[in-house]
């Protein structure tokens, strides 16, 4: 059975775990001893409660019920993810009415907000085909900015790898390059979507998502591996005062982009409702396919992607460029949803925006009862990643001034995290193996060696 309910969360918590305080009871036995005469009688007879009858072992949930868990979290962390988008458009329609900067700081604000429930979708990308195939409209990254706006003369003029690097279509309604024409004079969702992203099959030609409206709330972070996020000015939308040219233009970009980001999540809500895309597609596969792709998406996210690309890649390189939230030094955040998110699907369990919590049948109450072994195993990693990801989050330095070369706090604490996620996919993979599960294939990086 899926459960929702409303809880109250200890100030300050932000773990996703849920916690139960013990119930203390005390017991008082009274003595009698009153005595009718002088000879001692003997103590009365008490009945003592008898003991309760064992209870009979706890039933594994089935394969389907965990499913249906699985369905229900992702229906409602994208419905979250989406009503984020709508409070994010809400916040930069106040912006671009008065611009200042007390409305841009609400309208990042309202960024960061969005993007707790969309990272907590992560888990589902991996093994959902679906999902996998439409995350690059919203959350492709890193971008190279110059396809969108002005950037600083440090980003350079050029890349071999990319004709349209500062195309700038802010400033340039018509662009002729490499042989592709391309006509901008009307800043639309459709220009992004089917003529921008990805524009010249270049993947850093990012014109649509969290990222683009990142970069245009933020702007360039030019800090390096120094502290500082970005710091675009609010005039950038003032067409009264405008700064850097093509204020007009670079709100009518800001509009189309925000509203394209929910035309897409709203796509996503509705596709993992019964009879949806996503739906349709996780159901076909059969319960022990259902429960693959669950593994798959837990496996892949936590190591080829969190530990590997998003973290350790950049550690190695000491290149704030590899850093996902890049203008708004938001990344460390990022990772720690991203983890929420694989513990979420395990657990069966996800605290919505509002405080609701859905829960049901989870991948954990199979293990415990059927891998007694696995599951300790497991549960100890689950925690090992959890207390590495909140050391992580609780220390003031963003991710690109923990990857500094010579930054010995940021190694230890982003390794920490890096041999966590590790040894948590290694415990993902015993799991795969108990439960017999075929054709899991986790994702692996460069930057890390192969799981096994």
């Amino acid at each position: 059975m899926l459960v929702a309910h409303r809880v109250n969360p200890w100030p300050g918590m932000k773990s996703s775990r849920s916690f139960t305080r013990p119930l203390l009871l005390a017991l008082a036995l009274a003595v009698l001893g009153a005595c009718q005469s002088n000879t001692p009688a003997p103590p009365a007879a008490v009945a003592l409660p008898s003991s309760p009858a064992p209870r009979p072992p706890a039933a594994a949930p089935s394969a389907r019920a965990i499913l249906a868990t699985y369905v229900a979290i992702a229906e409602a962390s994208y419905s979250d993810a989406l009503q984020g988008a709508r409070q994010l458009s809400a916040a930069i329609d106040d912006l671009l009415e008065r611009p200042g900067e007390d409305t841009l700081q609400r309208a990042r604000a309202a960024w960061l907000a969005a993007r707790v429930p969309y990272l907590q979708t992560e888990a589902y990308r991996f093994g959902n085909a679906f999902v996998d195939e439409w995350e690059p409209r919203v959350n492709s990254w890193p971008l190279d900015e110059g396809l969108i706006d002005y950037v600083a003369a440090s980003y350079g003029a050029e890349s071999d790898n990319n004709y349209f690097y500062t195309a700038n279509i802010i400033a340039n309604p018509l662009l002729d390059i490499g042989g592709i024409s391309v006509d901008a004079s009307s800043i639309t969702p459709q220009l992004l979507a089917e003529t921008l992203h990805a524009i010249d099959g270049v993947d850093a030609n990012v014109a649509t998502g969290y990222h683009a409206i990142e970069f245009l709330l933020w702007g360039q972070d030019l800090n390096g591996t120094r502290p500082g996020a970005g710091q675009r000015p609010a005039t950038d939308y003032d067409i009264s005062r405008c700064s850097n040219g093509g204020c007009e233009r670079r709100r009518d970009y800001l509009r189309a982009v925000t509203a394209l980001l929910i035309t897409d999540l709203e796509e996503m809500a509705q596709s993992w409702q019964s009879g949806g895309a996503a739906y349709q597609q996780l159901m076909a596969k059969g319960d022990a396919g259902g429960l693959a792709t669950m593994l798959t998406g837990m496996g892949s996210l936590a190591y080829g992607e969190l530990a590997g690309e998003r973290i350790r890649l950049g550690l190695l390189l000491h290149d704030p460029e590899e850093e996902q939230d890049c203008f708004s030094d938001n990344t460390l955040w990022s990772h720690y949803y991203d983890a929420v998110s694989i513990h979420n699907v395990y657990r069966g369990r996800y605290t919505r925006s509002n405080g609701d919590v859905v829960n049901g049948a989870s991948l954990e109450a199979l293990l415990r009862v059927q891998a007694p072994a696995e599951h300790a195993e497991m549960n100890a990693r689950v925690e090992a990643t959890e207390a590495a990801m909140a050391a992580l989050v609780a220390q003031p330095q963003p991710y690109d001034v923990l990857i500094a070369s010579g930054n010995a706090d940021g190694e230890r604490l982003l390794s920490a995290v890096v041999t966590a996620l590790m040894e948590e996919t290694r415990a993902i993979e015993r799991v795969i193996n108990v439960l017999g599960l075929q054709n899991v294939s986790i994702e692996g990086s460069d930057s890390l060696p192969p799981v096994r």
